[in-house]
């Protein structure tokens, strides 16, 4: 038993063949065409679909993607312009409608969560956090071993906490976002205002590891704003076990060692004694492995 797994990102559309098992027998990638709006995306996503049935045997099709997602109907609730006019689709309904396979759409967020308890670093963990940190933060909540996802599909907006009143203006339009400061895409923004011009993150940590003096200062800057953030997120949950996703949790024991020890200085004491950081193991294959496990588990409940 295998399914199609789709991830719509705004800048990438991932895709892959997941087996009942959780592993990956086949993956690949386009770029999204973002610009031309969430109906021209939908049409990439059908391309993709119909070459996966063409060269494998699929059951169905499971979808991750950016915004607030209704997973029961597969609906998009609401995103940004990051693709514009995508608020609103019926995505499992329009792919349903053309390919005559039953289809499973689920937040990317909460996929990365899904992907992370079925196969990697929350295996066993029934109360955990996932954050993820790219362009936004976005967040996921894992409570007594059920993803929770709010009363209208939109818990875990942890990006859209406010870290400084009247900061800076978010793309929500409101203005101190959390998201605005503790993002890689705001680590990224300190970079090129301190040096005059970008510089990869992979440089910039190589750099930082050196022990550079004016990336260490840029760092301990963007660190001290994403645990902060971390710390309230922290003491409202009292999870055991936070996750931290994204292209830059690549950066591994480095980011991870410095992050809990900057949480630990800030969170009660009795929040230490459970709380553990992990990063993503599945790096950006887990949005896919947790929409492949959403799709198995809604066919469960059918």
């Amino acid at each position: 038993m295998q399914v199609g797994a789709i991830d719509i990102g705004g800048t990438a559309i991932k895709y892959a063949i997941v087996n009942i098992n959780g592993d990956i027998v086949y993956d690949g990638t386009i770029a999204t065409k973002a610009n031309l709006g969430g109906l021209a995306v939908v049409e990439q996503v059908l391309m993709i679909c119909k070459e996966l049935m063409s060269c494998f045997e699929i059951e169905g099709i499971s979808i991750s993607s950016a915004g607030q997602i209704d997973n029961v109907n597969g609906r998009v609730c609401y995103a940004t312009d990051n693709i514009p006019g995508y608020t609103g689709l019926p995505i499992a309904e329009i792919i349903h409608n053309k390919i005559d396979l039953p289809v499973t759409v689920e937040n990317d967020v909460n996929c990365t969560a899904l992907g992370e308890y079925w196969k990697g670093a929350a295996r066993g963990v029934d109360d955990f956090l996932c954050v993820t940190l790219g362009t936004g933060i976005g967040g996921s909540l894992f409570l007594n071993g059920e993803l929770y996802t709010g009363a209208n599909f939109s818990a875990g907006e942890f990006g859209h906490m406010t870290l400084y009143p009247g900061g800076l203006q978010c793309t929500c339009g409101s203005y101190g976002c959390y998201e605005k400061y503790a993002s890689s895409s705001s680590l990224e923004n300190l970079v090129l205002d301190a040096y005059g011009y970008p510089i990869d993150l992979r440089d910039f940590f190589i750099m930082t590891k050196q022990r550079d003096l004016r990336c260490l200062k840029i760092f301990d800057r963007w660190l001290d704003d994403l645990t902060t953030g971390l710390k309230t997120i922290v003491h409202i949950f009292n999870p055991s076990l936070i996750i931290i996703g994204g292209g830059i949790s690549a950066q591994g024991e480095y980011l991870r060692q410095a992050i809990k020890t900057s949480l630990m200085k800030k969170v009660l004491p009795n929040h230490q004694r459970i709380l553990d950081i992990k990063m993503a193991e599945n790096n950006n294959k887990a949005n896919l492995i947790g929409a492949a496990k959403h799709y198995f588990m809604t066919k469960q409940k059918g």
